[in-house]
């Protein structure tokens, strides 16, 4: 939001804003740009010669503005709609999609374009580390986004990608998440073929043709398309991979790449970057060039920091499919050392039940767990949560040291005497998690 209205304003509009919580950065950086924000929700904070008003997909009826608005008849729009009308039609949008790997791979193949000099606008649920921030609003004729299958608003149930007139669709993959929005992985495949259904016959659909969701999705789309991965059926092929400590080496169809991410998945998120990347004939060389400089995402397999021989590293992760693939990663980025996993229950789908089973099959991949309370316990009924305690139990019997503990500081407390050098702990959050990777770095500083 806070981009778009930035942009907005660079193109002549007058904004302003509410948000429930005003804090740096994002409200130094509003101010900075002469953006008026206020605290907290309130009719009149919405101007009397208001032409549009942008409502987030946070915002629920009940809300003093969004009831304003309604009550006077105001044009209001979803954040979709507003990058739809205003900065993505007649481009060439670039949108990608999927359970895993949205983030780095649309990260890859905006380094990728922006290397090739074609100066890409884009949107990045993530901060891209080449670039420093997560959207750029330009007048470029290509945009790259991040296609989310989360709902638009609460006025528009339809997921956010469906408004972003793709010419070009990534689908990396398709398993069960969003459990407050979709309730079984059919209501996902839907959605997914209402966006596919959108690309023209001229534009391009690169699908991971290792992924039987994803290849059902696109079967009947009009679009031409290619199938990339490790199978045999797939057009473009990845062949011959390699992995060191920091890099790891792939070839697709005869072109070879290196590229600074390790891990399997992360080998496919670039491969599906670079065949996207040749539909708009950039050479191979600059797609080398490209992944050779990129330096990663905030929050990606991200080391936060060193104490005492230990390291400690941030990942986003949450869904068992990205944990077990991370673990896998780090294997091979750590060989012989010992791996530990923090993991907080914090997505509306992990505070669930939905993934009981999956949990512990993804963490045994550690050599120990903790895992914290489920994150704003209250709201979800008490039996349709995610019962950590069943989840440590389970790993334990696997011979896994597996500990249950209700926050932070519980959980730093146990790990320490725990902890010798050379091993590896791993934080998986989508949140802040109480700062527990600075409170961990402390604490091991004082041994």
């Amino acid at each position: 939001m806070g981009a778009v209205a930035v942009a907005l304003k660079e193109r002549g509009f007058r904004v302003t804003g509410s948000d429930a919580n005003v804090y740096p950065p994002m409200s130094t950086f509003l101010e900075g740009k002469g953006i008026r924000l206020r605290e907290g929700y309130r009719a009149e904070n919405i101007p009397a010669d208001a032409e549009v008003v942008v409502i987030g997909n946070a915002m629920t009826r009940g809300n003093p503005e969004v009831e304003a608005v309604l009550n006077r008849k105001l044009l209001y729009l979803s954040l979709p709609e507003v990058l739809r009308n205003f900065f993505l039609r007649g481009r060439h949008n670039l949108v990608v999609t999927g359970t895993h790997g949205k983030t780095t791979t649309t990260a890859l193949l905006t380094w990728i374009m922006e290397t090739a000099g074609r100066d890409p606008g884009y949107l990045i649920g993530g901060i891209p580390k080449n670039f420093g921030e997560g959207a750029r609003l330009n007048d470029s004729k290509y945009f790259v986004l991040e296609g989310d299958e989360y709902d638009t608003a609460f006025f528009d149930k339809r997921s956010k990608f469906v408004h972003y007139l793709p010419e070009l669709v990534i689908v990396n993959n398709i398993e069960f998440d969003h459990a407050d929005i979709f309730n079984n992985l059919d209501e996902i495949k839907l959605s997914f073929r209402r966006l596919l259904n959108i690309v023209p016959q001229n534009g391009m659909i690169v699908v991971n043709g290792d992924d039987a969701n994803s290849v059902d999705v696109v079967k009947d789309c009009l679009a031409q398309m290619v199938e990339v991965g490790f199978s045999k059926n797939c057009a473009q092929r990845i062949r011959d991979v390699s992995y060191s400590a920091d890099t790891s080496r792939f070839k697709v169809g005869d072109d070879a790449f290196e590229i600074p991410l390790v891990g399997e998945f992360n080998v496919h998120n670039a491969a599906m970057a670079a065949t996207a990347a040749r539909f708009y004939d950039v050479p191979t060389a600059t797609i080398a060039e490209a992944f050779n400089t990129f330096s990663g995402i905030a929050r990606r397999l991200e080391l936060r920091g060193e104490a005492g021989g230990v390291k400690v590293i941030d990942d986003f992760g949450h869904h068992p499919t990205a944990i077990a693939q991370t673990l896998q990663a780090l294997r091979q980025r750590f060989r012989g050392q010992r791996l530990w996993v923090v993991f907080e229950p914090r997505s509306n789908t992990t505070r669930r039940a939905v993934f009981q089973q999956q949990l512990p099959e993804a963490l045994k991949g550690a050599d120990g767990v903790f895992i914290s309370q489920v994150a704003r316990l209250e709201q979800i009924p008490e039996n349709q949560r995610l019962k950590p305690e069943q989840v440590v139990a389970e790993i334990a019997k696997a011979g896994k040291p597996a500990f249950y503990e209700q926050n932070a500081n519980a959980i730093v407390d146990r790990i320490i005497p725990l902890l010798q050098p050379k091993d590896v702990v791993v934080v998986f959050s989508n949140g802040g998690f109480d700062n527990i990777h600075e409170k961990l770095l402390a604490r091991l500083r004082q041994l």
